[in-house]
């Protein structure tokens, strides 16, 4: 299971979007005042302006599916299609988190930080590790043929 490189890179892509939790999004600023964008919301000091659950419960959803399916390693075709489906959840991440910087509020300026791009380094390493997977199903496949 381990040994394979499919599942080194589906581990990979699940502690990128487990560690979302931990980063900051964004700095937002607005008429002058700083407000810090993470998973738990948008916070003004140490006041929640806007809940950060939707994003939350997104985010544990796809680092769920990704340790799931390291565990699936006989199935190969679930595996695939379960990384299809959380690649779709990241693309979705990808665009709340612009949803909630941007119709949070009027005339912002923000600085977006470097967790902001991991959910596309995850979609990169699914994308491998479907490639990878695609490899030994049609290696099983040839030596069923040949039995």
């Amino acid at each position: 299971m381990i040994q394979r490189i499919q599942t080194l890179f589906i581990l990979v892509a699940g502690m990128l979007i487990g560690s979302l939790y931990i980063q900051k999004f964004a700095d937002i600023i607005v008429n002058d005042q700083l407000h810090v964008f993470n998973a738990f919301g948008i916070f003004k000091d140490e006041e929640l302006l806007f809940s950060g659950l939707p994003l939350m419960i997104l985010i544990g959803i796809i680092a769920v599916l990704h340790l799931v399916t390291i565990f699936l390693y006989k199935k190969r075709i679930l595996q695939i299609r379960i990384l299809g489906f959380s690649m779709i959840l990241m693309l979705g991440l990808f665009g709340l988190f612009f949803y909630f910087t941007y119709a949070s509020f009027d005339e912002v300026k923000v600085a977006f930080k470097v967790a902001v791009a991991l959910p596309i380094v995850a979609i990169i390493l699914d994308w491998l590790a479907i490639r990878a997977i695609g490899k030994d199903e049609a290696l099983v496949r040839s030596l069923d043929r040949i039995r």
